[in-house]
């Protein structure tokens, strides 16, 4: 069964709840990447920021990936600073910070842009990214009904 036939399957079940539960199965399924996305899905659409905070609690495995160690890190960092939630301590370990920079785009014209762009908690861990790197669909998504002034008027 294929990585992403796994994912779907795990998925339909239930998404990973926990920055954990990405890494274990990620690690199990080889897919940490996949299992991170679903994992974004579920964090936007929970309203309690008690309930977020339990989400980035648990500390994840490290793995043999150190640039998975640190994204990782970072997730929750950020997550937890624009979510309003206490940081876990587990971020600060010096096994989740970088000693040589990486940029994930892979594209050296991008690379000025990334130094500029990157939040802070990847740009500290030496991961530069652009300024949006866990935007998904679901993060600005709305109920039926609701409005937003930016949205309003719209003609797009």
């Amino acid at each position: 069964m294929s990585s992403s036939s796994v994912r779907a399957s795990l998925a339909t079940q239930r998404r990973p709840h926990s920055l954990k539960e990405v890494m274990l199965w990620g690690q199990s399924h080889g897919d940490v990447d996949g299992f991170l996305r679903e994992f974004l899905d579920e964090f936007y659409s929970e309203s309690s920021p008690s309930e977020r905070a339990a989400m980035l609690s648990d500390e994840p495995p490290l793995g043999e990936n150190d640039r998975a160690n640190a994204y990782l890190a970072a997730v929750a960092e950020h997550l937890a600073l624009h979510h309003h939630v206490d940081v876990p301590d587990w971020t600060a370990n010096s096994s989740r910070f970088l000693k040589r920079p990486f940029f994930p785009s892979g594209l050296e014209s991008l690379k000025a842009t990334m130094l500029v762009e990157s939040p802070a908690a990847f740009r500290r861990r030496l991961i530069f990214v652009g300024a949006e790197p866990l935007y998904r669909p679901r993060k600005d998504a709305r109920e039926i009904g609701s409005s937003s002034s930016a949205h309003e008027g719209s003609t797009s």
